[in-house]
């Protein structure tokens, strides 16, 4: 009695050759051999061999080997397998007697042409001849001169195929090969971006004004509320007025503009500058808040909300184009934002400190060694935070307008920096790896950074860089920190902001690809409600915050992000 061995491969797995592959589950069927016809006592015995080797195969269990060329078969022996996969099935006879060896051949044949009436139902006959061109000439390409004749053979192609049809298909199947790997590709980036939308879909309920938003965890989503049109040169700057709904913006074509964010509207466009607007900020003493601006045109401009924005002073005393622009917190209880004191960055190379009720310089601060590109105060307005283009952030005692600690890592300009809220401590700390976090009651603890090497860098008030943010394909030009302290966000030249979640090791949770059309400037978060708003200053909006308090127990989040671009919008995205 012969034994047939009949090997089943998954589909997915296509034609291989026994000695290439080993197979997954193996049919015995034992054979009369008195007949050449067909199989009798047709049983199946299932067998799961771990390997082949010469005329050895192995029961998977490890049980026994059995040899090809076997008369018997224990049952008892076998393993039994099933699986749920489809199936094609390559049959291959083992036969201990020459005189079956047509049987064999026969068999063979027999197993081709199913083989050829199965693929002939996925394909066309057009399609079938584009396959066998191509595989044919992938084989006379690489030199495999008798199988690609064998081939040309047996799929009739030897009248028609010639040298100038072997040139045309010598590369279509490595074409189709690396098209289907770019396509998957694909296919693995749009699951990504499908999944991302549909849980944001799930997270909000049919009707928006009945969104829950914790306030906590909110993230700006597209598409924005409100894209802000006016301006004729690129957005350089963003600002959000400490309690009403007014937002400025600044602007390569001079103007600064204010608008309603929450209508979307525009309320006023303030001239006074002669060349390129590059900061604003709002601020100033308690009970009167001032619009303060700075341009390339040397000098710092204050404007007064109350009085339909009336420039009421202009400041000047650098010597070269004024980047960047804050009003330094006094830390007063009850008013933390408010504050008598500036501080401005050049090109000049220096930071300047300014008296707004005088319109006095008080200190300029020397140490930088080229341009300095930013500058932001400490909640309390002890510390102050510059970057520029010596590619050093500086951190500075506002008070005595000396270093305390140089910041060493970029290889590139720093475009933006900015201090961490207390709110942040507890993550950061533990990115840090300290056994406890900072008091809340403290300033200035960690900072992030961020530049031209396309990376940002936290850091702590030591010196010392926690962790780098790799992410972005461009510039990184503008940072700022959930008010709730669980996020960094930022802006890049790559036309997106990302969001950074400080609970997770910094890892990047969110992108908002293509929030603008062009390379994003500038970012701001409206600043938190104080708990009792100080009602000064005009404007035709009512600033909307949600129910839930900060943890920091200082107002009130507003879910509200703004941002500038130089495709000469601003783009309001909120919660």
């Amino acid at each position: 009695m012969a034994l047939a061995l009949v090997l089943e491969m998954p589909m997915q797995m296509g034609l291989v050759s026994l000695h290439l592959f080993p197979p997954i589950i193996l049919h015995c069927i034992y054979l009369n051999p008195t007949t050449t016809s067909s199989p009798s006592n047709a049983s199946l015995l299932y067998f799961t061999p771990s390997c082949i080797t010469g005329e050895d195969f192995y029961c998977g269990c490890g049980k026994r080997s059995i040899l090809f060329n076997s008369n018997e078969i224990n049952a008892a022996d076998s393993c039994q397998k099933s699986t749920d996969q489809e199936f094609i099935q390559l049959k291959v006879l083992v036969l201990s007697s020459h005189e079956h060896l047509d049987f064999g051949r026969q068999f063979e044949k027999g197993l081709r042409a199913q083989n050829t009436s199965a693929m002939s139902q996925l394909l066309t006959s057009r399609q079938a001849e584009e396959l066998h061109k191509s595989m044919v000439a992938y084989l006379l390409s690489v030199g495999m001169t008798e199988s690609a004749n064998n081939l040309r053979r047996e799929a009739n192609l030897a009248d028609t195929f010639d040298d100038v049809t072997a040139k045309k298909y010598e590369t279509l199947l490595e074409k189709k090969w690396t098209s289907v790997v770019r396509l998957q590709k694909k296919i693995m980036d749009l699951e990504a971006k499908n999944a991302a939308l549909q849980q944001e879909i799930e997270s909000a309920t049919p009707l928006s004004s009945n969104r829950k938003i914790d306030p906590q965890t909110w993230l700006p989503r597209a598409p924005a509320r409100h894209t802000l049109q006016g301006h004729r040169d690129p957005v350089t700057a963003v600002a959000f007025h400490p309690i009403f709904s007014s937002l400025a913006s600044a602007s390569d074509d001079s103007t600064i503009k204010i608008w309603d964010w929450e209508l979307g509207e525009l309320e006023r466009t303030l001239k006074g500058h002669t060349k390129a607007v590059l900061d604003v900020d709002f601020g100033g003493p308690r009970g009167g808040t001032l619009l303060a601006s700075c341009s390339s045109d040397l000098t710092i401009r204050l404007w007064d909300p109350s009085d339909e924005y009336k420039n009421i002073r202009t400041l000047p005393g650098h010597d070269h184009s004024i980047s960047s622009i804050r009003f330094i917190p006094s830390g007063a209880a009850g008013a933390p934002l408010s504050g008598n004191t500036l501080v401005s960055a050049s090109r000049d190379k220096t930071l300047r400190i300014w008296d707004v009720t005088t319109g006095y310089c008080l200190k300029t601060l020397k140490g930088h060694s080229d341009w300095v590109r930013a500058v932001v105060p400490s909640i309390d307005g002890r510390w102050l935070l510059s970057a520029g283009n010596d590619q050093i952030p500086r951190l500075w005692d506002a008070t005595s307008g000396e270093v305390k600690i140089t910041f060493l890592g970029h290889e590139h300009v720093v475009e933006c920096v900015a201090f961490a809220p207390s709110s942040s401590y507890a993550h950061l700390s533990s990115i840090a790896g300290y056994k406890k976090p900072p008091p809340a009651s403290s300033s200035g603890e960690f900072l992030a950074t961020g530049g031209r090497d396309k990376i940002i860098k936290i850091w702590d008030n030591r010196g010392t860089c926690h962790k780098t943010l790799v992410g972005h394909d461009n510039w990184v030009r503008g940072l700022v920190f959930h008010p709730g302290g669980r996020y960094l966000i930022s802006i890049s030249d790559d036309k997106s902001i990302r969001c950074w979640d400080l609970s997770q090791e910094c890892k990047c949770v969110k992108v908002l690809e293509d929030a603008h059309q062009h390379f994003i400037t500038s970012i701001r978060w409206a600043p938190d409600i104080p708990i009792q708003p100080n009602m000064n200053g005009e404007t035709n909006g009512v600033g909307t915050a949600v129910k839930k308090e900060d943890s920091g127990g200082g107002g009130k989040i507003r879910c509200v992000i703004a941002t500038g671009c130089v495709d000469w919008n601003v783009r309001v995205f909120a919660g």
